[in-house]
């Protein structure tokens, strides 16, 4: 039996806005715990979800099914890497192939 279960989750891209104060303090508690700022967002919102006994209450009525999302999802194609831009040279600068030094 593995010592690790590893569960795989899908991931979205939204854009939110929070205050600028909420802000900070998601990037100095992202840096206090050594984790992303993605990661502190997602952890504190499960955690309020799963300790807000009404809205748990709220999740078992039809209701919750039949909410509009307000969330603006930024779409990617499934199965498709992101591409990488490809690199422009600094004007002025061309390239050069890499030049070994020897010692004398």
């Amino acid at each position: 039996m593995p010592l690790l279960e590893i569960t795989q989750t899908r991931q979205i891209s939204a854009s939110v806005r929070l205050d600028g104060a909420t802000a900070t303090q998601v990037d100095q508690y992202a840096a206090f715990i050594h984790a992303s700022a993605d990661d502190v967002v997602d952890k504190a919102l499960n955690y309020v979800f799963s300790k807000d006994r009404d809205f748990q209450d709220f999740l078992k009525t039809p209701q919750s099914n039949k909410v509009t999302s307000t969330l603006r999802i930024r779409k990617v194609p499934v199965n498709e890497a992101p591409e990488q831009p490809a690199k422009k040279p600094i004007a002025g600068v061309k390239p050069t192939e890499s030049v070994q030094v020897s010692k004398a």
